[in-house]
């Protein structure tokens, strides 16, 4: 296993062919795939209608064409939802194939959870080993935020999809150097905006660093291609603007959350400046629904026990990893990769960290991808160069951390009790922490057992 964590991918089958076989890769991938969407649908029914209030409006979308579209609250569209209606056209078409239950509610959000953590291995694959890939996957699946929410109704599971989507458009486009890739990745920020408005725009940033940074051509070319990426983004989203606001108030419902009846208002007030400031608007006053703005926010309380196993390792590897890599080439795919993961991560976090508005702590739910591939690149860039002490220490500082992290995590006041748990994952990973060291020392075995003892440490908590 470990011998390919030191080559960016696997060599090449010398003869191609048209028959699929099973592969290791392929076998470990379709088995995180099922394993996924066991998990993800076993006793799905037990959270029945989930969250009512869209599972109302994916009823009337059910019942009524007209609701479906504007993501009406009822049948006879009075009122929309606080929230565009990508997500409810996709439960509002289920209701209607399959009729009203809870399975046809929220089948749809387990398998854009299954999506979501295969294109997250699609993602690391990129500039890692499958092996990696794998663990990438692996932990966003185990992330408890996601663990909830791919198995709830809120939108926040498709667009988790279509920001992971995006990001992998994002990276094939600085691989293969064609901008139609970046078309696509407007397209899907597009459509995240149309399911959680402003939020889908946090990726914005990192793409747009990243991509003129590393993407292949002279500067112009990749200036070409990132407005090409940012019409796209206008259309995809701004046609459904251009509709619900041209058409006359009387032949539409009111929408949710404004006070003026404009979808426009409501991207820019209610689910706008106001989840930033916590300002009243749309006669609703944004009070958070956990614990105070601040930097700890991520770190403590239900965010901290949903996200945040891997966050202190994550923050770590990523700013090793970029030192690590400060010589490679411009477009160098790695630390594209790296930048990607890790900005869209810091940027995302510092808004959730410090917003003064409505704030529930599901909302993490939406960095878990973020932190398992920066995370997992950062340790994979570190082992490939573990023949420095550097490298080593790293390594070794981030399972010691870990390890720690989630003693603490175990342990919080109010949580289930796992003490039977936290001592094995504090001694495990900080015995791993100790091996690492001496990682440049490792025949092939010993490195295999460490790695392994590795990912099951750091993996337990979660998990439990």
């Amino acid at each position: 296993m470990t011998q390919l964590l030191d080559s960016p991918t696997a060599t090449p089958p010398a003869k191609t062919t048209t028959r699929w076989r099973p592969t290791p890769e392929r076998t470990a991938l379709t088995i995180l795939l099922i394993l996924t969407a066991a998990a993800y649908l076993w006793t799905l029914s037990e959270s029945g209608y989930a969250n009512q209030y869209y599972s109302a409006a994916a009823q009337a979308g059910g019942e009524s064409w007209k609701a479906w579209f504007f993501g009406a609250l009822d049948a006879s569209s009075s009122i929309t939802v606080d929230k565009p209606p990508a997500s409810l056209w996709v439960m509002g078409l289920s209701v209607r194939l399959f009729g009203l239950s809870s399975w046809s509610i929220l089948v749809p959000q387990a398998l854009m959870g299954v999506g979501t953590v295969g294109l997250v291995f699609a993602m690391v694959k990129k500039v890692a080993p499958w092996q990696a890939a794998i663990a990438a996957g692996a932990f966003t699946a185990l992330t408890p935020a996601a663990a909830l929410m791919f198995r709830f109704n809120n939108p926040d599971a498709l667009l988790l999809l279509l920001l992971v989507g995006t990001g992998f458009s994002t990276l094939k486009a600085i691989e293969t150097g064609r901008g139609r890739w970046m078309v696509l990745a407007g397209v899907l920020l597009g459509f995240g905006f149309l399911t959680k408005m402003l939020q889908a725009f946090l990726i914005s940033p990192a793409i747009a660093v990243v991509y003129l940074i590393a993407g292949k051509g002279s500067f112009g070319r990749r200036m070409t291609h990132g407005i090409a990426c940012f019409v796209a983004m206008v259309v995809s989203a701004g046609w459904y603007i251009a509709i619900v606001e041209l058409i006359p108030e009387s032949w539409r419902p009111y929408i949710d959350g404004s006070t003026g009846n404009s979808l426009l208002e409501l991207t820019l007030g209610y689910n706008g400046v106001g989840r930033l400031n916590g300002g009243d608007y749309g006669g609703l006053g944004n009070a958070g629904f956990s614990s105070a703005a601040g930097v700890l926010r991520l770190f403590q309380g239900v965010s901290g026990g949903m996200v945040s196993w891997l966050l202190p390792a994550a923050l770590l590897l990523l700013v090793t990893g970029l030192v690590a890599l400060r010589r490679s080439p411009r477009t160098d795919l790695t630390r594209a990769a790296l930048m990607l993961s890790g900005a869209t991560m810091l940027v995302t976090g510092l808004v959730f960290s410090f917003m003064e508005g409505i704030y529930h702590d599901y909302y993490v739910v939406a960095l878990a991808p973020w932190i398992a591939i920066t995370a997992v690149t950062g340790a994979v860039i570190m082992w490939r160069d573990r023949d420095s002490l550097f490298a080593r220490v790293t390594l070794a500082v981030a399972m010691a951390g870990s390890a720690v992290w989630g003693w603490v995590l175990l342990g919080q006041p109010g949580e289930q009790p796992y003490d039977t748990l936290r001592w094995p994952v504090l001694i495990i990973g900080l015995g791993v922490a100790a091996a690492f060291v001496f990682a440049d020392r490792f025949t092939r075995r010993a490195a295999a057992a460490v790695v392994a003892a590795a990912a099951v440490s750091v993996g337990l908590g979660p998990a439990a």
